[in-house]
């Protein structure tokens, strides 16, 4: 049977087996963000506090962006190495990755515990909360830290599954967890009057039976690769090996954290609370357009990583041609959507007047760049599937350290609070014409036998 599914990565015609692996990835990803989309639109919605407490559950999001890039680390690292490992027929390999993929997670998992429960408070308020919305943040933040364990292994072996051509699973992995959110959220928010301690409670159990799913398949006989005691040994090499390919998602991710401080901490002094909420609304919706396209090159990295490892360099190249013009198109009509409906997607999350009118104003400026920012995830994906570590860091550090971070600061010095919402659009457009030209520049160098034999 997992035989039989690794044949079909690198047997079955493309644009099915992109299908095939795509759309339960694109679905499992708009599942996987409506544990903080449906939390922040519950608590929005929460009687004469929801924009104070939307606002307060927003400054935590730096910590709960480091938490998913620490897992980020691993999955993202290591699912792409135990696929190519698969291709080349070396399963034993492929499961010392997954084992010691294992091992670190649970370091992570105790270390950022320990960590965060310690500072808090003192982050919080460098995250850009205020003395009217700490409280809200240190409630949200202090239960779902209790989670983190469950939010590593969920979030960080969840790839493996997918690695191995095992897209539906993935994706019900994430859903049994989404949906026990969704059940849940009302009930502890509103029921219980738990308000934003029910929210994060709610996530909390939600990736525990997620976590609990994907450790169940990935030690049983249904999974191509499983954990196995023997294999939680950590090994330096290979851990070494996903480090320096996971360093580019851990990144781009971790960077999210250190934006939202940046541009909270702007729109705080610039601005205030609205401009705050604002950005946590703007965030949200940047997720429900931005995840599906990371879904769909998430579902088609198998086929890029099994091909390359098996040297079936012609699929592996008509799988990055299609899956680098789809997601510009998706990227585009999303693009559409923002800049012509701002105030109908900030209404999803708040009925505050003042804040829709402040979104339906800078949304328009703040997503204006998405259109073109298909390309720089198509060829980011492209990069990691093939175990281009180097370049993916580059390209990470690019569009949010270099670009977008040092603009956020300055912009709003020359035109106020409004070019904090002006930094966003041009790093889009700077890193994505970037990613492009290098991926043209080096494509047919990094598809190669030579290339190949430098991962071994």
């Amino acid at each position: 049977m997992n035989q039989s599914r690794e044949d079909k990565l690198g047997t079955m015609p493309i644009p099915k087996l992109m299908l095939s692996l795509a759309i339960p990835s694109v679905i499992a990803q708009l599942i996987n963000v409506l544990y903080n989309i449906v939390d922040r639109m519950y608590i929005g919605h929460i009687k004469e506090v929801g924009s104070v407490a939307l606002t307060g559950v927003g400054v935590t999001f730096p910590i709960i962006m480091l938490i998913s890039a620490f897992s980020a680390f691993v999955g993202a690292g290591g699912a792409p190495l135990a696929a190519i490992a698969l291709g080349k027929g070396d399963r034993e390999r492929a499961e010392k990755i997954l084992g010691n993929g294992v091992t670190v997670l649970i370091s992570f998992s105790v270390i950022l515990t320990i960590v965060f429960m310690i500072f808090k408070e003192p982050l919080l308020f460098m995250f850009g909360a205020s003395d009217q919305t700490i409280a809200y943040a240190n409630s949200y933040i202090t239960i779902y830290l209790i989670g983190t364990v469950f939010v590593q292994a969920a979030l960080g072996l969840n790839p493996f599954i997918s690695s191995q051509g095992q897209a539906k699973v993935a994706m019900l992995s994430i859903l049994i967890g989404a949906v026990i959110n969704i059940i849940l959220d009302p009930i502890f928010i509103f029921g219980l009057h738990m308000g934003v301690r029910g929210a994060a409670l709610a996530t909390v159990v939600s990736q525990a039976c997620s976590a609990v799913w994907v450790v169940r398949f990935l030690t049983s006989k249904k999974s191509a690769v499983r954990i196995r005691i023997p294999m939680l040994r950590p090994d330096v090499h290979i851990i070494a090996g996903v480090m320096a390919l996971g360093i580019s998602p851990f990144i781009m991710q971790a960077t999210e954290s250190a934006i939202n401080i940046v541009l909270n901490r702007g729109l705080q002094t610039y601005g205030g609370d609205l401009y705050v909420g604002s950005m946590t609304i703007l965030q949200s919706v940047m997720q429900l357009f931005v995840i599906p396209i990371q879904g769909f090159t998430q579902g088609v990295q198998p086929i890029i990583s099994f091909n390359f490892g098996a040297r079936k360099f012609d699929r592996v190249k008509k799988t990055y041609t299609l899956a680098i013009i789809c997601s510009i198109a998706v990227a585009t009509v999303f693009c559409i959507l923002a800049v012509t409906c701002p105030t109908t997607l900030a209404g999803i999350f708040t009925s505050d007047r003042d804040l829709i009118a402040l979104v339906g104003k800078v949304m328009p400026i703040f997503m204006s760049g998405i259109w073109i920012f298909g390309i720089q995830m198509g060829c980011q994906m492209t990069f990691m599937g093939l175990g281009q570590a180097k370049i993916s860091l580059f390209l990470a550090l690019l569009r949010k350290v270099i670009l977008l971070i040092p603009l956020a600061i300055v912009l709003p010095k020359f035109f106020g609070v409004i070019g904090i919402y002006y930094a966003e659009p041009i790093s889009d457009i700077t890193s994505a014409l970037t990613a492009g030209t290098i991926f043209l520049l080096v494509r047919n160098k990094i598809v190669s036998e030579e290339a190949l034999k430098k991962l071994n």
